[in-house]
């Protein structure tokens, strides 16, 4: 950029050139992430339900789980606390909340100081509370909790182990979603063992079903690491056996010309928008270096054509999420 430029730009915002937009030349991860003016929604683990025609975003919280509602995924509107402390096990440490509408009723799976605790709702703005202030695994550490209901209608819970690393597992719900079915036992699906997951956790685990073929999306490595990213695994069954996808990790070092270059990308998850397209929310580091606060994106997510369907994430598609 020549001087002129610098000066011009500096002359527009003279408190710190990195607020201003624009395209980000340089390559790789390296590059800085270019923060578009305006504040963006500030949601470690964000989750995103469609319901009635709104969008409905939930994300980590230090006391308790807040929602933001939109009409079109990128202006978000503060809506409130969904779900607070005095209504769930736990003071501390609200993570990774998930919210599903089962007929007239809302359940949000959350964790709760490294708990995993499920709570209802007639409305998806909450009050969302616990009958019983209980965890769903009252004597192990779990955390990244997802649903999962099988085309036959059985349910499952996949959630992160805090054992050995931080490890996938899965087990059967009860049929009411409130609890593992009874007799139960979790079943292991994977851990840390590709090459690009150069710490021991795999974690934010989210399960769709592509054709015959089960895919499970994760997020490898710390969240803290720049090259937190997503892969997937896939299986023909939600017990497994699970195989990792080679070309992994499909999103790690996004960028494009809108948001810039991102890193600490991950704990994502899937749903439909208003057109029916697959999309993927996720957070990313707040810039290069700093980790905190997190902020919200949504990409798009296709799959290929073949015996073999390839999940991509797509970079050009990604855009980030703001407060009006």
């Amino acid at each position: 950029m020549k001087f002129f430029q610098v000066l011009a730009l500096a002359l527009l915002c003279p408190f710190a050139l990195a607020s201003c937009g624009g395209e980000d030349d340089s390559e790789g991860g390296d590059a800085p992430v270019i923060k578009p003016m305006g504040k963006g929604v500030e949601f470690a683990d964000p989750f995103i339900m469609l319901d009635g025609g709104v969008y409905y975003a939930y994300g980590t919280g230090d006391t308790g789980v807040d929602v933001y509602t939109s009409d079109d995924l990128k202006m978000w509107k503060p809506a409130g606390r969904a779900l607070d402390r005095s209504n769930s096990y736990g003071n501390q440490w609200f993570w990774a909340p998930e919210v599903y509408r089962i007929g007239d009723r809302y359940l949000m799976y959350y964790t709760a100081e490294e708990h995993t605790c499920v709570a209802e709702a007639t409305s998806p703005l909450g009050p969302f509370k616990q009958a019983e202030h209980k965890p769903l695994f009252e004597n192990e550490k779990t955390i990244d909790n997802t649903l999962f209901i099988d085309d036959d209608g059985t349910p499952y819970m996949f959630y992160c182990r805090l054992n050995d690393g931080n490890n996938i597992n899965v087990v059967p719900l009860s049929d009411d979603l409130l609890s593992v079915k009874e007799g139960a036992e979790p079943t292991f699906c994977f851990r840390q063992s590709q090459p690009w997951e150069v710490e021991p956790v795999n974690e934010g685990s989210f399960v769709i079903k592509h054709g015959d073929t089960y895919y499970l999306t994760y997020s490898g490595n710390g969240y803290t690491n720049p090259g937190y990213g997503v892969g997937y695994a896939t299986s023909k069954s939600p017990l497994g056996p699970w195989t990792k996808y080679e070309g992994n990790p499909i999103f790690q070092y996004p960028r494009n010309k809108d948001v810039g270059a991102l890193e600490g990308v991950g704990h994502s998850a899937l749903f439909r928008d208003k057109e029916g397209l697959l999309r993927i929310v996720f957070h990313a580091h707040y810039r290069k270096g700093i980790v905190h606060p997190r902020e919200m994106y949504v990409s798009t997510v296709t799959f290929s054509d073949g015996e073999n369907p390839v999940m991509t994430v797509s970079q050009d598609d990604m855009m980030k999420c703001y407060i009006k």
